[in-house]
């Protein structure tokens, strides 16, 4: 099997998207062909996505038989009994996966939700803090904290109270993969699909508050959601000027309201089969600028057929998005590289992280202002990038071969950039 294509599917099972029946077939027939376990693994999770829990957990158990010190079958195995609503036999994979990988942050965070979810704040707290004492920049540890001293704060629930974001999020999400609808989590955001290829980002803090009004329960609140998601994710679905409202709100009023809210973002040259339909263009390098809009609760791609007699031109919206982030530097921080795990420092150990937070950082280092904050906190360029998670871009003057070095060996997040890059003279090319 082409490898192209084959990691084209896997990738997009890492995305959380379900597969059609030629892809997952695809991958069925790679997998005999794998002595290793990443692909039977993919195929589990492809299961998961497409909300068949059981046929995925035929396969994990196998895989932990086959691969005992596997961190990640764990980690998938946890997702399967979660959905199958066996929580218990869920924490002991995680606890499993613990003692292959002390401190492991995906295990912890889950098993944080959990404790929260039974009213266990102290716990969830403690495991919190212990993914934050390693990775300040967590944006999900973040978002837990935030949800943990809520519930701290507040008055023990009834035992008919209100439903936390923690189990909201969790049943939603479950509910959307049954329902087909390709989504994921995004720290404090839901990403879904559109059938146009487009990807809307919704604020989940802002959809549990309105999904949860007037006291419905759990089940009514998610039904409602896929029932609002999956309208949003159709094909009738369009992006034309117009307008909606609340927590999906992410449809435009006219040009005034682009100009207000578009950002740009930086994507690999492949993500243009990802967004079909989305604005963009070449930003060198083997990158490309795409344009978001973005309020307090939803973000999404703006198409390109937002354009034309009705709308502006692609050269406003290019000068539109860019002057926001002109006028919006990020700070500069030191950070350091623990086991893999980017962590802040107390001073400057040669790395630094340009820590905007909302995922436009990496566009930001194209600014005249954030660069000039580059030369004032890190020193005159040119300097390397590592553009490997989208809550953060990191940086090292091109001098310091061993900071080099580091950034060459660091990972990336499924949805980060790969490699790094030399910045200078207001562009981006491959390191």
């Amino acid at each position: 099997m082409d490898f192209l294509a084959l990691e084209r599917i896997r990738r997009k099972v890492e995305a959380g998207e379900p597969l059609g029946d030629a892809e997952l077939e695809r991958l069925r027939a790679a997998v005999p062909g794998d002595p290793g376990p990443m692909l039977r693994l993919a195929l589990a999770h492809a299961f998961m996505n497409a909300g068949a829990e059981r046929e995925a957990l035929g396969l994990l158990e196998a895989l932990r038989r086959d691969f005992p010190q596997e961190v990640q079958v764990r980690l998938g195995l946890a997702r399967a009994l979660l959905g199958l609503e066996r929580s218990g036999e869920a924490e002991g994979a995680l606890r499993e996966a613990l003692a292959l990988n002390p401190g492991d942050p995906e295990a912890l965070k889950v098993l944080a939700v959990l404790a929260l979810q039974r009213g266990e704040r102290a716990r969830a707290r403690a495991l919190v803090a212990e993914v934050l004492e390693k990775d300040p920049l967590d944006g999900e540890a973040r978002l837990l904290q935030a949800e943990v001293e809520a519930a701290a704060a507040a008055p023990p629930p009834e035992l008919a109270g209100p439903v936390s974001l923690a189990a909201f999020c969790a049943g939603l999400l479950a509910a959307l993969h049954r329902a087909g609808v390709a989504c994921r989590r995004q720290g404090r955001h839901l990403l879904v699909k559109l059938a146009s290829g487009e990807v809307a980002r919704v604020e989940m803090a802002a959809l549990h508050a309105e999904s949860l009004e007037g006291g419905r329960s759990l089940a009514e609140a998610v039904a409602g959601c896929v029932a609002r998601l999956q309208a949003l994710a159709a094909p009738e679905a369009g992006s034309t000027w117009g307008s909606t409202s609340g927590a999906m709100s992410g449809a435009m009023s006219g040009p005034e309201a682009v100009e207000a809210r578009v950002r740009p973002v930086l994507r690999p040259a492949a993500f243009v089969h990802q967004a079909r339909g989305a604005l963009h263009r070449p930003a060198g390098g083997g990158l490309e600028v795409f344009y978001v809009l973005e309020d307090a609760a939803f973000v999404r791609y703006l198409p390109a057929s937002a354009l034309g007699a009705a709308g502006p031109s692609a050269a406003q919206v290019d000068a539109w998005a860019w002057r926001h982030l002109e006028a919006a530097p990020a700070p500069v921080r030191a950070v350091r590289v623990e086991a893999g795990q980017v962590v802040l420092a107390r001073s400057g150990a040669g790395l630094w992280a340009v820590a905007g937070g909302d995922g436009y950082d990496g566009a930001r280092l194209l600014t005249e202002a954030q660069r000039r904050r580059l030369e004032a906190e890190v020193g005159a360029g040119p300097w390397r990038v590592h553009l490997g998670w989208r809550e953060f871009a990191l940086v090292c003057r091109e001098a310091d071969a061993a900071a080099v070095a580091t950034l060459g060996g660091l990972g990336h997040a499924g949805e980060g950039i790969p490699g790094t890059f030399r910045l200078g003279d207001g562009e981006l090319l491959p390191g």
